[in-house]
């Protein structure tokens, strides 16, 4: 079995792409079973049908568990850098909005004095 024969085939399926998102399969272990049993497969039957998580509310059909599972996935020093580089922006943003909107402009450089130590 060729790769573009796989790829058509994951195409005519596109269900196949949630458990690969949700962590509950691989994409090389779908490529495997399709090595090994063809499209024809009764293996595909569990993996055609997928659950509908379409609903109008925010959560819609999400088990806790699967939010648990989504959370422990997220790197935390990834956001917190991300927050940083927001707040720094923000700052950066105020500080030049406060300059054109008449408000305290920032230091100028001032020329210190020269001093003489040797009297010359």
């Amino acid at each position: 079995m060729s790769k573009e024969s796989f790829k058509a085939f994951v195409q005519k399926n596109p269900t196949f792409a949630g458990y690969v998102n949700r962590g509950e399969m691989t994409w090389q272990k779908f490529y495997e079973m399709y090595d090994l049993y063809g499209e024809s497969g009764d293996v595909w039957k569990t993996y055609r049908e997928e659950k509908s998580t379409a609903s109008s509310s925010l959560l819609g059909d999400t088990s806790l568990k699967e939010i648990f599972n989504t959370l422990k996935r997220v790197d935390l020093e990834t956001v917190r850098k991300g927050v940083d580089g927001l707040s720094k922006a923000v700052g950066l943003l105020q500080d030049l909005s406060t300059t054109k909107e008449g408000g305290t402009p920032p230091k100028t450089y001032e020329r210190r004095p020269m001093y003489r130590y040797f009297e010359d």
